[in-house]
């Protein structure tokens, strides 16, 4: 079929809604790694068993039905999205689309270098690789990538395959934190130097690759093949007509992965069968399945009062995150490292989930009034900026005129 016809995108010329929802993925996802900052996945069990607040089982229902897995498919979404756009745009120039390639290079290494200095959770790496991927696959037409979308999404082996290939190249995740328990991370983590932090994150992170490689890459990887075959269908031409012409088939999305996360949460675990060694990971991966088209349902939710001009005025305020959703998810990070590291207050292991929670909340909203006022002088986000220059090889004006 024919590509679409996609001009230049200034930011001047910006699709609104692709930011808004930019927006409330920076969001999203904050509240989501906060929880993370808190106490790393090793100790949370632990932590929660010990000091669980009054409100802390509620917020944790709370998180599991409308944040874990919602958020982070929304933005793989729009950086497959993005990709496939740029791709357009270099068609349509008629200029050698290997720049992509350079970009994410660029991109991975921002993503390692935030790995090594923040924060060891970290997806931008990750997301420079897999749209590697993406840039070659894009030949492919739209049916071709939503196929492929599919059957990454659901396909059941993973946790098989990576454990054939972590033994064929004796990878064992569990090594490489043998010497840490969970009073030697919260120190470390609470009141240790920042080189003690440093040698446990890299550490962290080589554990947590098998969560990385085997969970979130094809969440990502589908959505982002998702994002590109919406861009190459013409859709995102035509999003309005497809947001309003596709109501009933939302809610349905909405109504039937509600009532089996819903079943999966509080029903399921009363019955042997959702311990059984075979249907366990069955029901788990349906509930990755349901969050990750709830996440669907949000982007179509907000897109539909955005277009029918309701809360356009709330919405609106996401915008500015959204367009320096990098800028803001690497601020985060750093500002994680001066809540909770000794280089800062030292908060590490010390809030509740609903204290986790409100102070996401508190600090998005001044990442709103911030990102407000740094557009009102400059064209663009800090790393945005740089990703730009590097990309480009050359120094772009970022002042506004």
């Amino acid at each position: 079929m024919k590509s679409p016809n996609l001009n230049p995108v200034t930011p001047d010329t910006r699709i609104e809604i692709l930011d808004i929802w930019r927006g409330v993925a920076v969001f999203g996802i904050f509240v989501v790694n906060i929880e993370i900052m808190n106490a790393v996945f090793m100790n949370q069990d632990m932590y929660y068993d010990q000091s669980a607040g009054r409100f802390d089982r509620l917020i944790q229902r709370i998180l599991q039905l409308f944040f874990y897995t919602k958020f982070f498919p929304i933005f793989s979404l729009l950086f497959g999205m993005g990709i496939a756009m740029q791709l357009e745009k270099l068609k349509h120039r008629k200029k050698n689309s290997l720049f992509m390639l350079k970009r994410m290079l660029i991109l991975f290494v921002i993503g390692m270098l935030h790995v090594l200095v923040l924060w060891g959770g970290d997806v931008i790496h990750l997301y420079a690789i897999l749209g590697i991927f993406i840039y070659f696959l894009y030949q492919l037409n739209s049916k071709c990538l939503l196929l492929l979308c599919l059957f990454i999404l659901v396909f059941p082996l993973y946790d098989l395959i990576a454990e054939y290939m972590f033994s064929r190249i004796n990878y064992s995740p569990e090594r490489f934190l043998e010497k840490y328990n969970f009073e030697k991370v919260t120190k470390i983590l609470r009141n240790g130097s920042y080189k003690q932090a440093l040698t446990f994150r890299v550490l962290e992170y080589c554990a947590n690759l098998p969560v990385l490689l085997v969970f979130l890459a094809p969440i990502a990887f589908s959505m982002m093949l998702l994002g590109a075959a919406f861009v190459k269908s013409g859709k995102l031409l035509r999003l309005k007509d497809f947001i309003l012409k596709n109501k009933n088939a939302f809610i349905w999305l909405f109504t039937i992965t509600t009532i089996y996360r819903i079943i999966f949460l509080f029903i399921l675990p009363n019955f042997d069968l959702y311990k059984d060694d075979f249907f366990n990971p069955v029901w788990l991966k349906l509930m990755v399945i349901c969050d990750t088209l709830f996440g669907l349902f949000y982007m179509w939710f907000i897109a539909w009062l955005w277009f029918t001009g309701k809360l356009t005025g709330f919405l609106k305020r996401f915008q500015p995150v959204g367009k320096m959703a990098l800028s803001n998810y690497i601020f985060q990070s750093l500002i994680g490292v001066l809540i909770f590291s000794g280089i800062g207050f030292s908060m590490y292991q010390k809030m509740s989930l609903l204290q986790c929670f409100l102070t996401a909340t508190v600090l998005f909203i001044f990442q709103v009034v911030l990102s407000q006022l740094w557009l009102q002088y400059f064209k663009f986000g800090p790393l945005e900026w740089c990703w730009r220059c590097l990309s480009y090889g050359k120094l772009f004006s970022i002042k506004k005129d």
